[in-house]
């Protein structure tokens, strides 16, 4: 397995991990209140959430990068294309969630459903490119 394939996996796991903590934490707020879910405070949560996300990333790369260093491993011409391939699929579905915020926001929506849209297609685009990304090393790029 290449650095490049541990990376998306790293980033597909920490994701999924970091989103359904997130989910369980806002619903847990709202069922201890009684409050509708959109009155719950989010917002330290949803940063709290993508902070630590990011840290765990940060620190799970230089873990993976320590443990399965063999000498220069450069990312090569098939990484690269790995790699644009999984993004950028991967970037409509962020695509998608900012015109479904913007069509929110013009519809005056509460603030709780605009911001959750937004972090769920960041989370649904980074989990849809990590697994392009890992289906791509395990079965090769698709033949257009």
């Amino acid at each position: 397995m290449t650095i490049e394939e541990r990376r998306a996996w790293i980033m597909g796991l920490v994701t999924v991990a970091a989103y359904t903590w997130y989910v369980i934490a806002v619903l847990g707020r709202a069922g201890d209140s009684g409050s509708a879910l959109a009155d719950v405070s989010y917002q330290a949560t949803l940063l709290w959430t993508i902070i630590g996300a990011i840290v765990t990333s940060i620190i799970a790369h230089i873990a993976v990068s320590i443990l399965f260093h063999r000498g220069e491993e450069k990312p090569d011409e098939r990484d690269r294309d790995i790699y644009r391939f999984g993004e950028y699929i991967g970037q409509w579905l962020v695509l998608a969630g900012a015109t479904a915020a913007l069509g929110l926001a013009m519809l005056e929506v509460r603030h709780f459903w605009i911001a959750n849209v937004i972090y769920l297609a960041f989370v649904l685009g980074a989990v849809l490119s990590s697994a392009l990304k890992i289906f791509a090393y395990r079965r090769g790029l698709p033949r257009w």
